[in-house]
Parts: C-alpha cells; structure tokens; sequence
C-alpha cells in the first residue's frame, strides 16, 4: 500500500479479526427438532436497502443451539458477502451490525452462509473498519479477489482477508468514522433528493399531457374557458366533441409468428416489434431479453406483411404485464412487423395529428378507462372491440398543432431536467468514493493529527496498536492439550 500517512501502520485484514466464521441457513421456521431456536437470519438481499432498513427484512429460520453460540452476531460484527452478485455487482459488500440493527428483532441474529461473519478486535473500531472494506469495494479492486460465474460469484476469502488495511491509531480511526458519518450520510441525503427527481419528472409529464388532451394547455390560445361534462367523468372544451376511437381511425391487431417459425438475432431487415419494445410513447431497442430487437426471416415476412406498421402509427398494447402502454411509431420502424400482444391506430378518418393521439392513449384519462376494461373482461385482454369504443376528443387541427408544440416544449425541458439529474447523481455516486479514499490517505485528519500528537504516539501509536491485537489474538487461540506423561515404576 502506497502513501500511507507517517503515524499510520498497516495490516493483513485477518491480523485484525477475532472471530471468523460462515453463517449458517438453518431450517425453515416450522421446523420443530429439541436442540433448535428460533433465529433472524441476514440474507445478501438485505444488503441492496442496508441503509434505510438496516436488515429489518431479515427472516425467522431455525438453528442449532451449538451452530448459534458461535454464529450470533454481536454489536461491531461486519458481515461480507462471499457467494452471490453478477455481472453488474461484484460479490464482496460488507454491512456493519450496529446496536440498532438487534434492537430491531425479538431473537438472536444470525447471518446465511453466503455470508461471512468477520468480527474485529475490540482495539479496531468496526465501523472504520467497515467504512475501509467499503471503500475497497467500490474501487473496484475486489473484482480481483472473486472466481465463479456471471450470475454467481464466489469471494476467494482466504485471498480476500490478507489484503491490507491502513491502520491509524485507535483515537483517530473514531474520529475518522465519526467524519464520514456525518459525511457521507450529507451525501445519501443528497442521492435521496435526486433519486426522487424521475418520479417527479414522471407526475409532471403526466400533469402535461392531462392538460394537453383535456384543453386546459390551450385554454387561453382558444380564447375559451367554457366546458361541456362527458359520460366517462371527465370535461372537454364546448368547441371540441368527443367521439369513438374506431370513429378516427381504423383499430388493428398485430400477427403471431406463423407456427414453427422462430425470430433472429440477425439483421435481416424485417424487425418484428415485441410488447417489451413498446415504451415510453414509442418504440425502444435495448438490451434485455424483452426489449432486445429481433427479426424475422423474408419468407416469415412475406406470410404477416398484412401486419406491418408505419412512421405515425398509434400503437397500443393489449395484453401482458404492460397493458396499455401507448405511444407512436418513429420513423426507423417504419414497414417493421408487430406483435399480436398489440394493435395499432392507423388509416386516420378525420384530421387528425398522430402525436396528439398518441397524447390521449398515454393519458391518464385513458389509461384508467382501459383499466376498467380489463377488469370487466375474463382474459385480462383488451379486445381489438373494446378499443373501439373507447372515447377520444376531438378538436381542431389547428388546436392539436398548438398542443403538439407545447407538449414537445415542456417534455423538452423534462428530459432537459432528468439529465442534469442524471449527471448530478453521477457525481454524487463518484463522491462517496472519493470521500472515502481521502479518509484513508488521511486526508480528512490531517488538522486533527497536528492538534493531538499524544493521541498518535508512544502508547497509543497505531504500532502499538497492533502489538496489542496480536497478543489479543495470541490469547484468544486454543490452548494445547499436553498428555500427562506416565513414570514408570
């Protein structure tokens, strides 16, 4: 380790730990055996909402009373993740159990045996301990200390407890938790406050186009302000009139691939657009498994081409998880083939501008009316004949033109908003890390250091300090049992 701060030490991470030992799953809650109690066991999927939880989701399991004396955890313990992650999370998170998080449960705690129980030496503070194994965690190091495979991953401990761990004197160390605690729980503030920012944005959209479709946003370039009610619980301008959506434009279903026909990874120039890809008002191509664009052969293209979409297209879907997700068809997917999951407005009977239909399907007029729908009918399917009859107001083209333009504006300055959000919490993840890294090169203690000097040295420097853990460790180890000898008579 470079740079090390001169009052400061440094030591193998297992040089510093008591106790070590793997947790154990026990049995299920109902399991009803004498020698077994009832326990909360820490799993790694407690780990992802530590901070506003602190494990409170931890679940009750049974365990041996032997298991139990050795695996409780106590107030200082750091539990480290040695088996789970994936390709986007590298295993080797660690939590810190503070008096808090037992105070939570009405019986012993203990953690799963993916995890690993890690107790440090009462001459260690734990959470600057802690705060150390995080920061190595997120500089990415601990990518070289994991084998398995991409969805599973196993720390290599043995590798893993001897990295080194900048030591400072057991004064500074609290001081050192102390100062990120009110640190970095300043910044988690912060993250909270623009990880609230999309839902936000969402509302505001939706408040958008709720005005776009119900006449409010172009209240005063109509000159109007009078409205007419409607059967379906909401109001339109008195110039405008409400009409069927089969009254505007023709409703049609997609196609189903044709029996024994599969879809591609290839490029063949035929896209064939799933349910997953309709999003956001119009048609994404990303890479998961239900949004990834597939294709389809010419000769499976030439037997549904009935069935093809074009640029301006309103598209619906009918079925699924995602029923009634809504928006247009861009200019890219024009002549693509559409799913039979759902169905699209096209061949327009009036004057009609796609984008603002496309307003009206995504709004949450429309949205909750399509919901009813589902729930009157027995397949959870909205049927090509019930889209039909769904209500749709219509206005002047002048007027669409008008809402067009002001929706796109203020949509504009949304997605203006959400990326400057974006790149805000950019910065915010980055800043823990550096926060942390400052504190380990003593950055955060340099002013500290200079006013205490006693509190640094002699007794109470960090070599010291280690001196005192290994004669700790030396005292904690089992004794040998030595075999009486025999005197021979």
């Amino acid at each position: 380790m470079s740079g090390i701060v001169n009052q400061w030490s440094e030591s193998a991470l297992d040089c510093l730990l008591v106790h070590v030992i793997g947790g154990d799953w026990g049995k299920d809650e109902a399991f009803n055996e004498e020698g077994f109690e009832s326990v909360y066991c820490i799993r790694g999927s407690e780990f992802k909402l530590w901070k506003q939880n602190l494990g409170s989701t931890a679940v009750l399991r049974k365990v041996k009373l032997s298991s139990l004396k050795t695996r409780q955890l106590k107030v200082g313990d750091i539990l480290i993740e040695i088996s789970g992650g994936g390709p986007e999370q590298p295993v080797g998170r660690t939590v810190l159990i503070s008096e808090h998080v037992l105070e939570q449960f009405n019986a012993p705690v203990v953690c799963t045996n993916f995890l690993r129980l890690a107790r440090p030496s009462e001459k260690i503070n734990s959470s600057y301990l802690n705060y150390y194994l995080s920061s190595f965690y997120l500089s990415g190091e601990v990518i070289n200390y994991q084998g398995g495979s991409n969805n599973l991953r196993n720390l290599k401990f043995k590798d893993y407890s001897k990295i080194s761990i900048p030591v400072a004197p057991l004064a500074e160390q609290k001081v050192i938790a102390d100062k990120l605690d009110s640190l970095l729980a300043k910044v988690e503030r912060t993250k909270a406050r623009l990880d609230g920012i999309p839902d936000i944005l969402k509302r505001f959209r939706q408040s958008v186009l709720a005005a776009a479709v119900s006449g409010r946003l172009t209240e005063e370039w109509r000159g109007s302000e009078e409205y007419t009610d409607t059967e379906f619980g909401f109001c339109i301008p008195s110039n405008w009139s409400l009409k069927s959506l089969d009254d505007a434009a023709q409703v049609k279903g997609g196609k189903r691939l044709p029996k024994g026909e599969e879809l591609l990874d290839i490029d063949t120039g035929y896209r064939y657009i799933r349910a997953g890809q309709l999003k956001n008002g119009t048609v994404i191509s990303g890479v998961d498994a239900r949004n990834k664009q597939l294709y389809i052969s010419k000769e499976t293209h030439e037997k549904i081409k009935r069935y093809i979409i074009s640029t301006g297209n309103a598209y619906l879907t009918i079925v699924g998880a995602s029923i009634g997700d809504a928006g247009i068809v861009p200019e890219y997917c024009d002549g693509a083939n559409l799913t039979e999951n759902a169905a699209k407005l096209c061949d327009y009977k009036v004057p009609l501008i796609s984008q603002f239909l496309g307003y009206w399907l995504r709004s949450q007029y429309i949205q909750d009316l399509i919901q009813l729908e589902i729930k009157s009918g027995a397949q959870g399917k909205l049927a090509l004949k019930r889209i039909k009859t769904l209500p749709f107001p219509m206005c002047s083209i002048e007027e669409q033109t008008e809402i067009v333009q002001r929706v796109e504006e203020l949509f504009a300055f949304a997605d203006a908003v959400e990326r400057k959000a974006q790149a805000a919490s950019e910065r915010v993840n980055k800043l823990t890390q550096s926060i942390l890294a400052k504190a380990f090169r003593g950055e955060l203690t340099a002013d500290w250091r200079a006013a205490n000097p006693d509190l640094i040295s002699g007794e109470n420097s960090a070599e010291a300090l280690l001196e005192k853990i290994k004669a700790e460790r030396e005292a904690l180890k089992p004794k040998k049992k030595t075999r009486a000898k025999k005197v021979k008579t």
